[in-house]
């Protein structure tokens, strides 16, 4: 009986999706399918509290699946700063506000320490690599990385010196447009790429290399895809969602860049010497010699983890530095504040370098001021309890998809005078001397916190400052300072809308 009834609501919703809009279909129907299969998580404790679900579907009727990190602040004030939501079947705790955030991921690093089981993240990555992998494996490869890093320099004078070189071609692009309107997006994407590319090859790519061009668009495409709703609507309901092919461009798109990898791999391996390390390929490639090394250490690792660090290397960065433009455009006074303590403290003709961060409180304010008001990573990656987790008088069941709510930080009304608004005095005190705040956590916090922050914190400052140093930017004709938008686009990183820049250069 029961299987005849499942088989005449599968055949029923096969019919309706025919004919209705997929994601309305799937968000009031098909969960009948899933819910009879995935029942709901019990609990031996109190879970934190959170809106009543609806049959079926939870809470998706409060979620504005385009912008997911919206509904949660305004579903966290009348909640606080611990809350339960349900997406269809799938029960999520998410955790609000600097304190709690940091008491989770810093004081209880390893009670929230796993990643979350994501069903599109477990198809692209396989629990591979170094961001979604978890137990010993993740142990072994995120050590190794951090310690690889540090030894081609990350931090250091020789990642310094790259990001350099990668910088005066990116000046020649931006001069090649003659002050004339263009965007920002590939060529940004591409340069901070190239570092990436410099340290894990050991070489960079032309930016007209129709390869390296193919790569970044997928890379950017893929990041949009992922913070769709149909993308969501895949997470909470994979097994449907997968019938009618919602992940099929994500996992071609990741197949094409793993392909791409796996033939740089295979060339290093042939011109491989233990004595010219070049990069980490090779470094992983002498890794892999080791004895000890067989149990994690093996391609399919490899290449995932070269995944990682593309995709978190190239993308938050450069959505950074585009959002830095864009905010110079709007706040024409803050960028010329920007430019004069640039002529006081670095002579025209000379580079920006590392050390000069020390003497520029005011650039670095600006900076950190772009990371926190842009809120690249609005929801965080997904954590999850390795066992029942007893925090601020709830019990979290073993299990639990987890959000360490990143918005919730860096726009906390008790941490920051104008949350909403795009302040660098936020980094600042009375004397204008630059002020570390705890609750700046744009790379999140804790053990799962992101192994490249310390070059990222590299690049935006030495990409920011030389662009600022050799031009300044404009909108286009015809567009004011008003007219320019802050709103960012739909993905899971959040993104400018698209938009055109004018650069002209300080000095003719």
């Amino acid at each position: 009986m029961i299987s005849s009834l499942r088989l005449f609501t599968m055949t029923f919703l096969i019919y309706l999706l025919t004919r209705i809009d997929l994601l309305l279909c799937l968000t009031t129907c098909v969960v009948l399918f899933l819910y009879w299969i995935n029942g709901s998580k019990k609990s031996n404790g109190k879970m934190p509290p959170g809106p009543k679900p609806l049959p079926l579907i939870g809470n998706l009727n409060l979620v504005n699946l385009k912008k997911p990190y919206e509904s949660l602040m305004e579903l966290s004030e009348k909640y606080g700063e611990i809350f339960t939501v349900q997406f269809g079947p799938k029960k999520v705790v998410v955790i609000v506000g600097y304190s709690a955030v940091k008491d989770a991921l810093v004081n209880r690093a390893d009670d929230f320490g796993e990643r979350g089981d994501v069903p599109i993240f477990k198809l692209l990555f396989k629990e591979k690599g170094i961001i979604f992998s978890n137990g010993e494996l993740w142990k072994a490869l995120r050590r190794f990385t951090l310690s690889t890093l540090r030894d081609f320099g990350m931090g250091k004078k020789t990642i310094e010196a790259k990001i350099q070189d990668e910088l005066l071609p990116l000046i020649e692009n931006f001069k090649s447009h003659n002050g004339k309107p263009f965007d920002t997006n590939i060529i940004m994407n591409s340069a901070v790429s190239n570092v990436i590319c410099s340290i894990i090859f050991g070489k960079r790519f032309e930016y007209d290399d129709p390869v390296f061009k193919k790569l970044i668009e997928i890379f950017g495409e893929n990041a949009k895809l992922v913070g769709t709703p149909k993308i969501m609507i895949y997470n909470y309901f994979p097994r449907i969602s997968a019938f009618f092919g919602i992940h099929n461009k994500l996992e071609q798109n990741t197949k094409d860049i793993c392909e791409f990898i796996s033939k740089r791999i295979k060339y290093q391996k042939k011109e491989f010497d233990t004595n010219a390390i070049s990069g980490y390929v090779d470094a992983y490639l002498m890794k892999q010699e080791s004895a000890k090394a067989e149990k994690y250490f093996d391609d399919e690792n490899l290449v995932h983890s070269v995944l990682d660090l593309f995709a978190a290397g190239t993308e938050t960065t450069s959505t950074t530095l585009r959002w830095s433009i864009l905010l110079m455009m709007k706040y024409p006074e803050i960028q010329k504040k920007v430019q004069e303590e640039i002529r006081t403290h670095i002579k025209q003709g000379q580079m920006p370098t590392v050390d000069d961060r020390r003497n520029m409180p005011y650039t670095e304010a600006v900076i950190h001021e772009i990371q926190r008001f842009a809120n690249i990573v609005p929801l965080n990656l997904p954590h999850t309890t390795a066992s029942d987790v007893y925090f601020r008088g709830y019990c979290i069941p073993k299990g639990t998809e987890v959000i360490p709510f990143l918005t919730s930080v860096l726009y906390d009304k008790t941490q920051w005078k104008t949350p909403y608004e795009f302040n660098p005095n936020h980094f600042l005190d009375a004397n204008g001397k630059f002020v570390k705040r705890d609750a700046f956590m744009p790379f999140s916090a804790g053990r799962r916190a992101c192994v490249g922050e310390s070059l990222a914190r590299m690049e935006l400052f030495l990409f920011f400052t030389g662009l600022l140093q050799t031009f300044t930017f404009y909108p286009p004709p015809g567009v004011s300072r008003e007219d320019i938008n802050l709103k960012p686009g739909i993905g899971f990183t959040l993104v400018p809308l698209p938009h055109l820049v004018c650069a002209k250069l300080n000095y003719q």
